[in-house]
């Protein structure tokens, strides 16, 4: 989809149409940008740039805080296109997917007449624009997907992956971040071209197992993360972490206790979601000088309830935190996934069973009055905004 977040927030106020706006908070907050206009692109906004750098680079900008309930609502509408066209879709995010259409030439017809179709029946149902790559790969796929923003359509034909590569710049590629960026750079590795010239053993040798994926990445293969599975194949995910940072640093305990709450209900609803049952919980707490600490605990019995969630992560707040201490950032990470039955615990078993069923009935009102209509009363003062991102809790598509 493009410029997802800012298109469904000129559906709702047309007056932000041909404007730069910037999505993510206030200029004068701590936040990222979550999403710019193409205008505000225009200036050098991206998006995970600091606000207040976004604001200096573009102070003419209309700055939104963002609407998470309303892009789950339209990223729906879009899975609801999707699966129509094609039964084999992949939600990689809130505002992209696979297809595979192969096979569908008799319904459709070629893959470019395809792509113009499904194209066409997304602006009707939805009213947003989207860009449509395809290729024999979903790695060519996603590239020639940005190449052909905004609101194009690009088809590398089969067997000229290397040469519509060759003269992007590694950035291009899926994974590729700013480190890798500098690290390829070090070598000289500029172009995916340059990247495809070198030997397997080499980038091996000095990435690792990554270093095989780039190889493989090079030459227009689906290769590493993401491209090990098939279209489709829900593998669910490897941890689930939330964390907020305060507008201004705060040492008030009443209020560092009560974000902790908030936390442990946002990651326990995406447990939830994906219906796993956490054994290790982690606790980030970074301090105003910017000194980060991080305490895991591994408990007996899997959890994806908000209270047992935050029971844990507060006992670890309380033996971690410099009573006193100014606090800039608060988060928390859940990881290692139960297998199976658990032991049952007989003593507070009918209590456990209590909580299940209220936050089941609590996820179904978050559902349809957005999420902040319940919660725990411990977090009421830890009430923030929600992060606007491309991977929230209600992703469609998802199993649950």
């Amino acid at each position: 989809m493009d410029a997802f977040f800012v298109s469904v927030e000129e559906l709702y106020d047309p007056s932000l149409k041909g404007k730069p706006v910037v999505v993510g908070g206030r200029p004068n907050e701590r936040g990222v940008v979550s999403a710019a206009s193409y205008e505000a692109r225009k200036f050098g906004v991206h998006s995970a740039m600091p606000l207040r750098t976004a604001y200096k680079l573009c102070p003419q900008a209309i700055f939104v805080e963002g609407h998470p309930t309303r892009y789950r609502e339209y990223s729906g509408k879009v899975y609801e296109v999707l699966q129509a066209f094609s039964p084999l879709v992949e939600m990689a995010s809130v505002d992209e997917a696979y297809l595979d259409i192969t096979g569908s030439e008799r319904l459709y017809g070629p893959p470019l007449k395809a792509a113009h179709l499904l194209h066409d029946r997304m602006k009707a149902a939805t009213n947003l624009n989207c860009s449509i790559g395809i290729a024999a790969s979903r790695l060519v796929a996603k590239i020639s997907s940005d190449q052909a923003k905004p609101n194009g359509v690009l088809w590398v034909i089969p067997g000229r992956e290397s040469a519509f590569l060759a003269p992007l710049d590694v950035r291009k590629v899926p994974g590729v971040g700013k480190v890798t960026e500098k690290n390829l750079h070090a070598f000289g590795i500029r172009k995916v071209g340059d990247l495809a010239q070198l030997d397997d053993v080499f980038l091996e040798e000095k990435f690792g197992k990554w270093g095989l994926a780039l190889a493989g990445k090079s030459r227009g293969l689906d290769a590493g993360g993401w491209y090990d599975t098939e279209i489709g194949e829900d593998t669910g995910p490897k941890s689930i972490s939330h964390e907020h940072t305060f507008s201004e640093d705060t040492a008030d305990r009443a209020q560092l206790e009560s974000t902790l709450a908030k936390l442990s209900e946002m990651v326990g609803r995406r447990l939830r979601e994906h219906a796993l049952k956490a054994r290790t919980l982690q606790l980030k707490l970074r301090y105003s000088d910017f000194s980060t600490i991080t305490r895991a605990h591994s408990i007996p019995r899997g959890t994806q309830l908000d209270t047992e969630i935050y029971q844990e992560i507060r006992a670890l707040f309380d033996a971690n935190w410099k009573a006193g201490a100014s606090v800039r950032l608060l988060g928390i990470h859940a990881s290692s996934w139960a297998d199976g039955e658990e032991q049952m615990d007989l003593l507070g078993e009918d209590r456990h069973e209590r909580w299940r069923k209220t936050l089941a009935v609590a996820d179904r009102m978050r559902d349809k009055y957005g999420d902040a209509a319940v919660g725990l009363a411990a977090g009421m003062r830890g009430t923030f905004r929600e992060r606007t991102h491309e991977n929230p809790a209600g992703l469609p598509g998802k199993k649950k």
